[in-house]
């Protein structure tokens, strides 16, 4: 298995402190949030290799990060070639590359360079493969509806299968929210390509909003061609999107964490 940690972004609702610095680099007690990622990953015996995804403009400084770790998997640093968000290629798009660029050809595990939870990640991977070839994700319960309107909200059946996915809706469903965090089996990295075709030939003909960046939009179309399932986490989770996450996350991490 191979991870792959999404670190491309902008922040841009975090300028000015990411302007010129990449948000997975910021700090949550005394060490990067993204550290707090690497060591999830690194509790994990069938993982083989662990790739971060970046951007021209922020690479360098993750090349500096690199150099002050200590981690026994063996990990690289890719470049996806832009250099501004107008120019971002998004999540999918990151992920896409990633599989063409590394020759991705194992089962996938994808984290939110943002994305800072206190859970183990081995129940996750096992549940996951007790579903052989269907796609994982990771969801949270919040404690309210109308928080749920701020992220991509699932539904799921009485097996764990996502049966609805809404991204940022106006009347959620569920308080399940979508955290940054996928399993995604071998046989259907072949997928992303197919997306990102269909995503760019109806920007071409419609004119409309670039959905790459959204993975929600793209497990809602994955689930309707194949079974896709989430994963319920219990502990702290913070998605770290904006100034009053970031502030929540330094605040109220658990004591002992870093």
């Amino acid at each position: 298995m191979k991870a792959l940690i999404l670190a491309a972004g902008y922040g841009t609702r975090l300028y000015p402190l990411t302007k010129e610095y990449p948000k997975p680099l910021l700090k949550i007690g005394k060490r990067p949030l993204i550290n707090y990622i690497l060591d999830k990953i690194e509790g994990l015996d069938d993982v083989s290799e662990i790739t971060v995804v970046t951007n021209s403009k922020f690479i360098s400084q993750f090349k500096k990060w690199e150099k002050s770790l200590k981690t026994k998997k063996r990990l690289r640093i890719i470049d996806d070639l832009t250099k501004d968000h107008s120019d971002k290629k998004g999540a999918i798009g990151d992920i896409d590359f990633v599989i063409d660029k590394a020759k991705v050809k194992e089962d996938l595990l994808v984290i939110g360079g943002d994305n800072l939870f206190a859970d183990s990640l081995e129940e996750f991977i096992f549940f996951a493969k007790a579903h052989k070839t269907s796609p994982v994700i990771g969801v949270y319960r919040l404690k309210n509806i109308s928080q749920a309107r701020q992220y991509g909200v699932v539904k799921l059946n009485t097996k764990n299968r996502i049966i609805d996915f809404k991204e940022k809706p106006k009347l959620p469903k569920s308080t399940l929210a979508a955290m940054c965090l996928y399993y995604f089996p071998k046989e259907t990295l072949s997928l992303f390509k197919e997306y990102m075709q269909l995503e760019n030939r109806s920007l071409i003909a419609y004119k409309r909003v670039d959905r790459s960046d959204a993975t929600g939009f793209y497990i809602d179309w994955l689930r309707k061609k194949l079974a896709v399932y989430g994963f319920i986490f219990s502990g702290q989770w913070y998605d770290i999107g904006n100034y009053k996450f970031y502030k929540e996350a330094k605040e109220q991490w658990v004591a002992g964490s870093d």
